[in-house]
């Protein structure tokens, strides 16, 4: 069997670190018999038996040009998380969805970014900072923090949020979970002075063991969405009140954190695989184990 390994495109800064970070994975599949083949992800949905969207890194970038690709993806073709699951994830307005299903999030509106708007949001939400971000991004792209009446980034499409000190107390608290089953969990916290919890601005990452409420509160948002994810990431943050709420669920290209988690590319195949046989039970196309090619790893 061969998967297509969703990469970032052609020419795309980050491709190299997406290569180097994809090689445990490709391992992992290699030992069960599966090769992980590397495809931009502009140019999906290529010719695998199934598809892997782990590392689409810069789609945020180009998010017409991906929901192209999700609109033409075949079904016999299956693509993991599921072409309908990642279209409903692109956009953080599902925040709000979830919402109405019951579970806590971040305090947000969602709509264009102008002085007028901000500063209504400041008195909605009573707070002293502000986080302005577009609807669609990844990695901290074109997300400010804001104080009263500080210049707005024009953004059309953007969502506004307290600025929550926990980010740099308590840090956020990311689940991860692998085949319906929670994996494990790491602590991100931002440096001081700072709100971005990712590496490159100085984040501290830490694998931690999450107290009962945030299992509790990541399983009820895995429950509202519109599919199961074979993988996913549940971020939680912990608001003024004292209570954990959702920051943000990624269901489509998430950092997994494999070197604070046990076997986690192992997990994953495992995941992969059961998820393509039971879709293949379900149409009745006959299970395929080994590759049309030679069956030695790629590496993506």
């Amino acid at each position: 069997m061969r998967l297509d390994l969703l990469i970032p495109a052609r020419g795309d800064d980050y491709a190299a670190m997406a290569a180097e970070e994809a090689e445990d994975y490709v391992a992992a599949f290699a030992a069960r018999g599966i090769t992980l083949g590397p495809l931009p992800w502009d140019e999906a949905p290529g010719i695998g038996d199934a598809a892997l969207a782990l590392f689409a890194w810069g789609y945020h970038l180009a998010p017409e040009r991906w929901q192209a690709v999700l609109d033409r993806w075949p079904a016999e073709r299956p693509l993991l998380n599921p072409p309908a699951l990642i279209a409903w994830n692109v956009r953080k307005t599902y925040l709000a969805e979830l919402e109405r299903e019951g579970v806590p999030i971040v305090p947000s509106w969602f709509g264009a970014a102008t002085p007028a708007s901000v500063a209504a949001a400041f008195a909605r939400f009573g707070c002293e900072e502000m986080v302005v971000k577009p609807q669609i991004s990844a990695g901290s792209h074109q997300t400010q923090r804001l104080k009263p009446g500080e210049s707005v980034p024009p953004l059309a499409e953007a969502i506004l949020q307290p600025f929550l000190p926990a980010v740099g107390e308590e840090g956020e608290l990311s689940l991860l979970f692998i085949g319906g089953t929670f994996s494990h969990a790491v602590r991100k916290v931002a440096k001081a002075g700072d709100f971005r919890i990712q590496p490159q601005f100085g984040g501290q990452l830490s694998r931690f063991d999450p107290p009962a409420e945030a299992l509790s509160v990541a399983t009820q948002a895995l429950a509202a969405l519109p599919e199961a994810p074979v993988y996913a990431r549940v971020d939680l943050i912990r608001r003024p009140d004292g209570t954990l709420a959702l920051m943000e669920l990624e269901a489509t290209e998430p950092d997994l954190y494999p070197d604070l988690g046990d076997d986690v590319p192992g997990k994953l195949a495992d995941a992969v695989i059961a998820y393509i046989g039971q879709v293949q039970r379900i149409s009745g196309t006959p299970a395929s184990t080994t590759s049309s090619d030679s069956g030695a790893p790629s590496r993506a």
